[in-house]
């Protein structure tokens, strides 16, 4: 009796270890150390497109294994290791969207032409169904209220030069948070992208487009001045910046973005 209420107890415990264990995201991080570059001082990086659409059967094997988890399965996993899943998830097939073109595009808003969003373009096959990058990220990232982490803005890639750089590494459970935080404080120190001038603070579009996702209370913020004094120190303000923020007595202006494709020359 002993022996088989051991055996009962491995198997309620072993699921959530054993299914977790399954999804390697060992290809996607031998494919971004390969062909992504850290640029600007390590603010941000390019993306050796070529070198992806060289190693497109890695890429597409990855894929196919992405593809296989269930949403049983994944709906078991540790919150830290489903969050990992769906940020490389949206950043591979982000990839792979653009190779469907290359070389022959500039900006990822050329696929599809005019009228159509590239976003929206239900290509994706995950959990059973075919979903779009929107899907991903505002359904499920975003939607699903589990996660409920605004620094996603900030390792989710859409393949653009405005965009927060595409990490050089695979996210994983074990180094998401420090990932993330890592990410966060690394698009903050960009210039290019966040910067103070005087009285202003000049921010990244993405401020503006996910203001909403600032002020829902993570680490205790519930605005984005709030976010922003956190971070402070990567922003580089001066003294009197610094005290003026804590008031929440700075001006926000957004920065246009820039959409041209974040590829190698």
């Amino acid at each position: 009796m002993r022996t088989l209420c051991s055996i009962l107890l491995l198997c309620l415990l072993t699921p959530v270890t054993s299914m977790a264990a399954n999804v390697n995201h060992d290809e996607w991080n031998r494919l971004l150390n390969a062909h992504v570059v850290s640029v600007r001082d390590g603010h941000s990086t390019e993306v050796d497109y070529q070198g992806f659409d060289n190693d497109r059967p890695q890429l597409t094997r990855y894929l196919k294994s992405l593809s296989a988890v269930s949403r049983s399965d994944f709906d078991q996993w540790p919150l830290s290791e489903q969050l990992a899943f769906l940020i490389n998830a949206y950043n591979a097939w982000t990839v792979e969207l653009i190779l469907t073109e290359w070389p022959d595009l500039d900006s990822i808003k050329d696929i599809g032409g005019f009228f159509s969003n590239p976003w929206k373009r239900s290509f994706i096959p995950l959990f059973g169904k075919q979903v779009s990058l929107d899907d991903i990220e505002h359904k499920m990232i975003r939607g699903w209220g589990r996660y409920n982490d605004p620094r996603i803005h900030f390792a989710v890639n859409c393949a653009s030069i405005g965009c927060p750089a595409l990490l050089e590494e695979a996210y994983t459970s074990t180094l998401l948070e420090a990932q993330l935080e890592s990410q966060t404080r690394r698009f903050l120190a960009d210039d290019s992208r966040n910067r103070a001038n005087g009285n202003t603070l000049e921010l990244s579009s993405i401020f503006k487009w996910y203001e909403e996702d600032f002020e829902k209370g993570w680490m205790g913020y519930r605005s984005l001045f709030d976010f922003l004094i956190n971070y402070q120190e990567a922003l580089h303000l001066t003294d009197e910046q610094q005290r003026k923020l804590s008031k929440h007595d700075l001006e926000i202006d957004y920065l246009s973005y820039n959409w041209a494709l974040n590829g190698t020359n």
